[in-house]
């Protein structure tokens, strides 16, 4: 197009293609234009016939959205003009739509705690989780009493255990005492016989006295070692039982664990606490994701309900109201509406007279070059008639 802006100007004097200023008449200035030259006079016809065809293709789209715009302030009229109980059965549906469509939008909006892939992967072990959790929960608890057995048990052991070695020194001394004692015993009768044969002493009451105190000091010493010996054969067998029953409970806390450690692989968490969690988010996400489905199945049947009902009251474009929601509620919104409405169409009804204008001028522009070159009137005609604005 920056032939025609040579071409084109206002009678001011400032050349361009055309007036684009409101009431600005369109002129077309051929001066410079020597239409003698066929090059020239063809680029000339071309621009006007180009002009011609953008300004019918412009009208084309302006006149669709004109109409629509104006079918919208029908369909203003008509519903404004209903009776009360119609309105009302509108205003209900769009109550209906506007509530439902809160909801949802509170559901888009929300930060939600699990990702879709962990809510997947608990939707898949949905009918599982509860078994599954109960049985961790109860294995951790046993996990806790095993654990408390295990180390009560140890304690008991390691206690037998020093019970014994008590037990040990304890026989160990008394066998020291009786070697003692017994080799004093024999001491003491080889003095006393160096007394009585060598000297000449009476010593009998030291012979009874000696043997008497050696014998009760060994019984002691015997009683004690029984005693202590019947005691650590006794420790010896609860040892014993300790050992085989720390061990059966060392099997039961394996046996646990492994149970834990599968059940957590299958339900994919560290404890049971956080399957616990993670099963609380859940519920809590799918009863959120259950009431946005109805929420959004009852919107789709509450739009259908009032796409009906505009249907039958005459209103043209029935599903555009679905975007206008507030304005069926507020009457504020619908004279807002209105007013852009009557506004757009004000512009549309401009853009439309301008370019019709500027076809008109362009085709008033071939005519008029026509008559005043008679001689290329004929090849002005061929051009003209051979112009598809369509396939420009």
């Amino acid at each position: 197009m920056g032939f025609l802006s040579k071409l084109f100007k206002i009678a001011s004097g400032k050349k361009h293609a055309f007036a684009e200023e409101e009431n600005e008449e369109i002129v077309y200035d051929r001066e410079g234009i020597d239409f003698h030259d066929q090059t020239q006079r063809t680029r000339y016809v071309a621009e006007c016939l180009e002009q011609i065809a953008e300004g019918s293709r412009e009208m084309d789209l302006l006149r669709n959205e004109y109409d629509l715009v104006t079918s919208y302030l029908k369909d203003m009229e008509e519903i404004e003009a209903l009776p009360d109980k119609q309105r009302h059965e509108i205003d209900a549906l769009a109550r209906q739509i506007e509530s439902y469509e809160s909801d949802i939008e509170k559901f888009r909006t929300r930060k939600s705690p699990l990702t879709d892939e962990q809510f997947a992967s608990l939707r898949r072990r949905e009918k599982e989780i509860p078994e599954g959790l109960s049985k961790i929960k109860e294995n951790e608890r046993m996990a806790v009493l095993i654990k408390k057995d295990l180390k009560r048990l140890d304690g008991e052991r390691k206690a037998l255990a020093f019970r014994e070695s008590e037990l040990d020194e304890t026989m160990e001394n008394m066998r020291g005492m009786a070697v003692i004692f017994t080799v004093a015993a024999a001491a003491l009768m080889i003095i006393l016989a160096i007394m009585q044969f060598a000297f000449g002493m009476t010593v009998y009451i030291g012979y009874f006295l000696a043997i008497a105190t050696v014998a009760i000091a060994l019984t002691v010493v015997c009683v004690k070692y029984i005693d202590a010996n019947k005691e650590l054969s006794k420790a010896s067998g609860n040892m014993g039982k300790l050992i085989q029953l720390q061990n059966t409970v060392k099997i039961r806390y394996v046996n646990n664990r492994n149970l834990l450690q599968y059940l957590y692989i299958k339900f994919e968490c560290k404890n049971g606490k956080e399957l616990d969690d993670l099963w609380g988010m859940y519920t809590q996400e799918a009863e959120e994701r259950r009431a946005f489905n109805e929420n959004s199945a009852g919107a789709e049947i509450a739009k259908d309900d009032l796409i009906r009902l505009l249907s039958k009251y005459h209103v043209a474009r029935p599903r555009r109201w679905l975007d206008q929601i507030p304005a069926l509620l507020d009457k504020r919104e619908m004279v807002e509406l209105r007013h852009g409405y009557i506004l757009r169409r004000q512009s549309l009804r401009e853009q439309i007279d301008y370019n019709e204008t500027r076809a008109r001028s362009a085709k008033e522009e071939i005519t008029s070059l026509a008559k005043a070159y008679p001689m290329y009137a004929g090849e002005i005609l061929e051009m003209t008639e051979k112009f598809d604005p369509e396939t420009e």
